[in-house]
């Protein structure tokens, strides 16, 4: 399957940076280039892409706001926003708006390469060491409000369904959670969709956030 990626940075070396490192691969067609979030909506409408590669700090409208408004809308790419941070709060916010990772922008070529490939196939852009630097370095403690919230959302799960939530917040992958509970790789995979199903949420990103707010980490998971 050909990658239809669509580029989004207002920096015309970075984009040519872009350009350059992923035109190379066999599997990414770089449909277009936008230079403003406010750019999004035409470009994606106009050239269909599967994934958006956006980069956060725009000067009319940023990447955030791009991508919440780009995720709220039926059969959206996935985003992966672009960053010079590690744990940058608007990442964290990002994350929560439906992006299914971020890149820092001085990630080998090849990571960047990888990174496109597995949000197209439906894998989330962060290793479990990077969600959980993400939710202990920016998250914080849950706000009450935001905690109690989570917590009523987690409560609509079946218990299985609860043990398989918690595990993705702990970071675990498939099989290190098939393994653990004591059930089929399918299984698991059948749960998690069903997660998302039941909780409006858009990867697995947000099912780690969603459980971390609602309190169910140990301290030893962040």
């Amino acid at each position: 399957m050909t990658i239809r990626l669509l580029i989004v940075d207002d920096d015309p070396l970075v984009r040519a940076g872009l350009t350059l490192m992923l035109g190379g691969a066999d599997d990414i067609d770089i449909v277009g280039e936008g230079t403003d979030g406010r750019d999004v909506p035409e470009l994606v409408a106009r050239l269909a892409p599967d994934v958006v590669l956006m980069d956060i700090r725009m000067p009319y409208v940023d990447g955030l706001t791009a991508t919440e408004d780009l995720r709220a809308r039926p059969d959206a790419p996935e985003v992966v926003v672009l960053t010079t941070f590690h744990a940058d709060e608007q990442v964290l916010r990002a994350l929560r708006a439906g992006a299914a990772g971020f890149v820092l922008k001085d990630t080998p070529p090849a990571e960047i390469v990888a990174a496109v490939r597995r949000v197209a196939s439906g894998d989330p852009v962060l290793s479990p060491a990077v969600t959980r630097q993400l939710m202990s370095h920016v998250a914080g403690a849950p706000e009450q409000s935001r905690s109690t919230t989570a917590a009523g959302r987690i409560a609509e799960l079946a218990q299985r369904e609860r043990e398989v939530a918690v595990a993705v917040g702990r970071g675990h992958s498939n099989a290190e959670i098939a393994a653990a509970l004591y059930m089929s790789v399918p299984t698991v995979k059948t749960h998690v969709s069903r997660i998302l199903a039941k909780l409006d949420l858009n990867n697995r990103v947000q099912i780690a956030l969603l459980v971390h707010d609602a309190g169910l980490l140990d301290d030893g998971d962040t």
